[in-house]
């Protein structure tokens, strides 16, 4: 299937000024991240969005790709996780139901190109991109986001009912986590190109005016819980505590069966010798935020040659697999799960890499070129699919 770029180049700061409505991206994060609504009219003039509705149902149907369809029948909702027969797109009514795809920007490079106009906000925070369809009507009832969120209008209309509302109760034992109560405050009608930033905990309900595609740019928010438990797990594999636990001074007890103050107070001065520091946390963060989901896979090349990769990063750079993940902090370098010390003339180059996810011929300079370490780390990111060469697959600038 072949996907056509329709957004023009443009010099990005003012693309980023329109994409803002107006506003600079340090003024936008001071009055409006995490704080209050935007709507903002042809924030992308003349976009039509970068895929059609059966094109979003293609993807659907394939396995690697996360998907769901929700439907409001007979006052109750429901929904279907995918991949989709295509059959199942034939029987569906004309009315009330939607179709989401979570990670287009990782099968669509020109939906990877649209997600590099919001980097005014740090990679680490980025989610992902999901495209939904619906026909007049549809919509998936109102609700709130834990995350931040561009609501981006690509063909058709949608209209937007917004509420700041402190009642954020759900409906019980729904498959959706849909609002009992629903306030309207405000209404927004989005065309093709129009755009709508909510804060989290916003709520907002869009209904499809005829058909119509919306862009949705998420941003990750885990929870403190996940946080934690996941430092907790990172910590366990790297830590390394001296010692076994002793009692030469144990007493008798009056019963046997009761874990002693004096053991507690043993264990408890052994787990004290846990520590971490921000040097821990960053290194932690770059590799669970970069960490590929469980349904990413990508493609190995077992018979690649170094010597032809090398030619062909000189002759043309190399870019990141669409799938791929990169994050530095400090002299550490992450990339999918995985982490490495950065020599100090390497950094510019990885940070660029991760910056931009790709690179130009002309950024690997000849020193770089004849460092064996630094050539083999980047071709055995190459032969796990990490990267590619010779042809640009992520973002690496914006559409013609």
């Amino acid at each position: 299937m072949r996907y056509h770029a329709v957004m023009k180049k443009n010099p990005y700061h003012e693309q980023q000024k329109a994409l803002l409505g107006g506003v600079s991206a340090k003024q936008f994060l001071k009055q409006y991240w995490q704080k209050k609504p935007l709507l903002i009219r042809q924030a992308i003039p003349g976009f039509k969005g970068l895929l059609d509705g059966n094109e979003l149902a293609g993807l659907a149907c394939e396995e690697e790709v996360q998907s769901r369809l929700v439907s409001y029948v007979r006052k109750q909702w429901q929904v279907e996780d995918g991949p989709f027969d295509e059959s199942r797109f034939a029987s569906l009514g004309k009315k009330h139901w939607t179709l989401l795809v979570q990670g287009v920007n990782h099968h669509l490079p020109d939906a990877a190109e649209l997600l590099q106009r919001f980097n005014f906000v740090p990679h680490a925070r980025l989610d992902d991109l999901m495209v939904s369809f619906a026909p007049d009507g549809g919509g998936v009832g109102p609700h709130f986001d834990s995350y931040d969120v561009f609501l981006l209008q690509g063909q058709g209309q949608r209209l937007w009912r917004v509420s700041q509302q402190k009642d954020l109760t759900l409906i019980d034992n729904a498959p959706l986590k849909i609002l009992q109560n629903f306030d309207t405050e405000q209404e927004y009608l989005l065309e093709p190109g129009d755009m709508l930033y909510l804060p989290p905990h916003v709520a907002h309900w869009g209904i499809a005016v005829g058909d119509c595609m919306t862009y949705s740019i998420g941003f990750r928010a885990p929870s403190a819980q996940e946080l934690a438990t996941e430092f907790l797990g990172y910590l366990q594999e790297r830590i390394s505590l001296q010692g076994m636990y002793a009692d030469a001074s144990l007493s008798l007890q009056k019963h046997p069966a009761e874990i002693g103050e004096d053991m507690v107070t043993r264990v408890s001065a052994m787990l004290k010798k846990i520590r971490w520091n921000k040097q821990s946390v960053g290194e932690f963060l770059g590799v669970y935020l970069t960490e590929p989901k469980p349904h990413i896979v990508f493609e190995s090349r077992s018979k690649a040659s170094l010597a032809q990769f090398v030619k062909s990063v000189a002759a043309s750079g190399l870019s990141l697999d669409l799938k791929t993940q990169s994050l530095f902090f400090g002299d550490r370098f992450f990339i999918n799960g995985e982490s490495i010390a950065m020599a100090p003339h390497w950094q510019q180059c990885l940070r660029q890499l991760a910056d931009d996810r790709a690179l130009p011929a002309d950024a690997v300079n000849e020193d770089l070129m004849q460092d064996t370490g630094f050539m083999q780390c980047l071709f055995d990111w190459y032969v796990a699919g990490y990267l590619h060469a010779g042809k640009n697959h992520g973002y690496g600038g914006l559409a013609e």
